[in-house]
Parts: structure tokens; C-alpha cells; sequence
């Protein structure tokens, strides 16, 4: 999901509290635009998402009656290049280099661990990810049920004929 033309997301939970959290990041990411007339960083975008998720249980008009249920992935790139951050439902965020959330992600994330290097390029960042995916989904990979995007260095969500492509190279 785009946050901004630098900045991407994918979820895990919740999917109606992740979209409350990317509206969150959306406004915010505007108004950073139009205040200073640059965009906003990627990790200055999370931790605007993760003190919103904090605010559970304070005493304002805000106050929600639960946490967040949602982790994200919050891609982007900006002045200090590519970067990748991981948020649970605490509000906690830490930055990484490759993540995995949702059904499957122990597995995939120690492949992801045991394959990721820094010179990847992104069509072999690409291959490695699908057939990390393709090991944990219990059906087929196709491009009705995978989504791809990146954000390089602007976000870019893959048409499926483009996540064809990619698994064709499996």
C-alpha cells in the first residue's frame, strides 16, 4: 500500500486498522511535505505510525478502546537511501534489512536471513523473496493471490503481468 511516492507498506493483521494506520501516515507525510517543502523520512514516517499506536489507553479524545491488532513493513527511500522498518502492535519499531510477517514468517524469515545480502540486485531481490514466499503459502503462487511492489526510489505496486514475470523466473 503507497504511504507516499517514496514510501510503501505491506501488512499483517487487521487489515481495517492497518488502513487506519497508512491514512495516518498519508496525512502526515502531507503536511510534512507542505510545512518544510520535503518529503518526510522513512523512519520519521514509522515512528509518526508507532506514536499513534503508542497513544492507546491515554486519557484524550483520541483514546482507543484496543490496540492496533496490525505489524507492518514500512519500505522506503529517501536522502539516506533504501530502508526497511518493522512496527508491531506496541508501537515499537526496528530497522532491518529483509523482514517477514504474517503465516509462515519464522521460516521465512531464516531463509530470508541465510539468503539477503547487501549487493543483491533487485531482480535477484526479487526471485529471492517469491521463492522464499512459494516455500511457506500453502497454494500456488500466482498473480491473484501475490502482490509485489517497490520502492526504488519511487513505489512502484507490480501489474500482474509484471508478478508473472517474476515467477516465471522461478
Amino acid at each position: 500500500m503507497e504511504i507516499d511516492e517514496h514510501i510503501g507498506c505491506a501488512m499483517s493483521g487487521l487489515i481495517a486498522d492497518a488502513r487506519t494506520l497508512v491514512e495516518h501516515a498519508r496525512v502526515e507525510t502531507q503536511n510534512h511535505r507542505f510545512s518544510y517543502g520535503e518529503p518526510m523520512t522513512v523512519e520519521s514516517t514509522t515512528q509518526a505510525l508507532c506514536d499513534l499506536a503508542l497513544r492507546f489507553g491515554e486519557g484524550d479524545e483520541e483514546s482507543m478502546s484496543r490496540p492496533f491488532g496490525v505489524s507492518l513493513l514500512i519500505a522506503g527511500h529517501d536522502e539516506n537511501g533504501p530502508s526497511l522498518y518493522y512496527t508491531d502492535p506496541s508501537g515499537t519499531f526496528w530497522q532491518c534489512n529483509g523482514k517477514a510477517i504474517g503465516s509462515g514468517s519464522e521460516g521465512a524469515d531464516s531463509s530470508l536471513q541465510e539468503q539477503y545480502n547487501k549487493d543483491l540486485t533487485l531482480q535477484e531481490a526479487e526471485t529471492i523473496a517469491l521463492s522464499i514466499l512459494k516455500q511457506v503459502m500453502e497454494e500456488k503462487v500466482t498473480p491473484n493471490n501475490v502482490d509485489i511492489a517497490k520502492v526504488a526510489p519511487t513505489y512502484h505496486l507490480y501489474t500482474p503481468s509484471e508478478v508473472e514475470a517474476v515467477i516465471t523466473r522461478l
